[in-house]
């Protein structure tokens, strides 16, 4: 009984924690609706819609903009550019931290991993917390608990989804029970995907087609996921698992929803963009941090490189492998040549563009990457040209950037095009690019020969997957070290 005691001690502890955190934070774009000082303690942080939303709120603010470097996951200096680092889209021209340089050489150790794995599992438990208690709030005072609830497996799948592609097995969080989480054991690749599976079917089940703001009124405001975002992401979940019919099936889904188009490359990454499925605001007072990483303001002649704080560029072979007459090439990308040398220049991601407050998003899903996926659906399932192919979907994307039709043909051709589709269009966003160097094997062949180009000393298999924090291995005796590292 003691125990028990203590475990609800705990529990309550750790949701006036969350609460507390949610108040010391109120600058957060998220968090418009702070929780009033009654209701910050035990189970009534879910008994009302206000509260609930809160709890969530904390959760999206901290993807949005978090302490800085790898632990950001979605903004700036988060995934998408360690990732671009590690695998062949960045390159470096000044890397200013041990952390970033470990990653770019391809040194990642146990003890130098840099903060995402807790980072992760930090927000999860939010979340868990949150499915916890609006599960068992009542409807009478929590007028929107299904669309709480499916914000909450939403984001509980769109993590479980970055945790095993950055680190393969992984602990699978479902509870906010800390004696189970602090003795769990690593989750197969295949079970932790069931369980994304599970929730985003659930969050579908739950949100609604339209966009609901944190009032849980409908809004025009894409930054909270609504059924089409669930559909998007298990769209690319099943791509991942090769499951070829169901990826095409939720990815037309989302593509004949009137809701998405195709815009300008100009407005793809506005707020207002009707190409975002899913986006995340900036903290309030803030900017989209992607800028500060590829642009910050940069001018186009510049004395010496690094400047104005940017230390990566496009990666050589990432310029090449735009066509000529793409315009993605002159609208999400920028030139930059030093004043004293003009043969030294680097052109750099350019797709958020500005520093001013509210006016971009921050992308997670978009419909340019749910033609993508279906083409390559199709294509595996021998739909290669035609109408209702791969080539069809391929040109959506290839008319949009000024291009004329594929000429892929067989299936082998078709499957390489659009390869090539997915790093001209979704480049320095979210990992896309290493993990399809990964799921489609090519990975290790390209980084042995890549990694000693930037430096480091070797590539090994094993190192396609991230390792785990050396202080949760000690933390906990039932977790094994990824294999390569120990």
């Amino acid at each position: 009984m003691k125990r028990i005691h203590h475990h609800i001690i705990f529990r309550k502890y750790a949701i006036y924690m969350v609460c507390l955190g949610i108040l010391l934070g109120g600058c957060k774009k998220y968090l418009d609706m702070p929780l009033p000082l009654d209701v910050i303690a035990g189970e009534a942080a879910f008994t009302t819609d206000k509260s609930c939303a809160a709890v969530i709120n904390n959760v999206y603010s901290s993807l949005a903009g978090g302490s800085g470097g790898i632990n950001n996951i979605f903004d700036g200096k988060g995934i998408g550019y360690y990732t671009g680092i590690y695998s062949d889209e960045l390159q470096s021209i000044g890397l200013p931290t041990a952390t970033e340089r470990i990653y770019y050489q391809n040194a990642v150790q146990a003890a130098n991993t840099g903060g995402t794995w807790a980072s992760i599992y930090k927000l999860m438990y939010s979340i868990n917390l949150a499915i916890e208690g609006v599960s068992s709030a009542s409807e009478a005072t929590v007028r929107y608990k299904s669309q709480w609830l499916g914000e909450a497996y939403f984001m509980r799948a769109l993590l479980h989804f970055y945790l095993v592609n950055l680190f393969g097995d992984c602990v699978l969080a479902t509870t906010s029970d800390y004696r189970v989480n602090n003795t769990a054991s690593r989750s197969k690749v295949q079970d932790v995907y069931a369980q994304i599976i599970k929730d985003l079917l659930q969050a579908q089940s739950l949100l609604s087609d339209s966009y609901k703001g944190g009032n849980g009124q409908e809004t025009v405001d894409r930054g909270r996921p609504n059924k089409a975002a669930a559909t998007a992401l298990l769209a690319r979940v099943y791509l991942y698992n090769k499951d070829w019919t169901n990826a095409e099936i939720q990815a037309s889904a989302v593509i004949g929803n009137s809701l998405y188009q195709l815009p300008a490359l100009a407005e793809v990454f506005l707020k207002g963009s009707k190409e975002t499925i899913c986006a995340f605001a900036p903290v309030a007072g803030s900017f989209a941090r992607d800028y500060e990483a590829y642009n910050n303001g940069m001018a186009a002649t510049v004395p010496a490189f690094p400047a104005n704080g940017v230390q990566v560029a496009m990666s050589n072979d990432l310029v090449s492998t735009f066509e000529p007459g793409d315009n993605r090439f002159t609208s999400w990308t920028r030139l930059a040549t030093s004043i004293t040398d003009t043969t030294i220049r680097y052109r750099f991601p350019d797709k958020y563009k500005t520093r001013i407050n509210d006016v971009e998003y921050i992308v997670v899903l978009r419909l340019a990457e749910q033609y993508l996926i279906r083409a390559e659906a199709r294509a595996q399932l021998g739909r290669v040209v035609g109408a209702g192919s791969a080539q069809s979907d391929l040109d959506a994307i290839r008319t949009r950037a000024g291009l004329p039709g594929t000429t892929a043909s067989s299936s082998a051709e078709m499957q390489n095009a659009i390869a090539k589709e997915r790093r001209t269009e979704l480049f320095a966003e979210n990992g896309h690019r290493m993990f399809d160097l990964r799921r489609t094997e090519k990975l290790n062949d390209l980084m042995v020969v890549l990694t000693p180009m930037k430096g480091g000393t070797s590539w090994q298999p094993y190192m396609q997957w991230w390792p785990i924090p050396v202080d949760d291995i000690f933390a906990n005796p039932n977790l094994v070290q990824t294999a390569g590292y120990q």
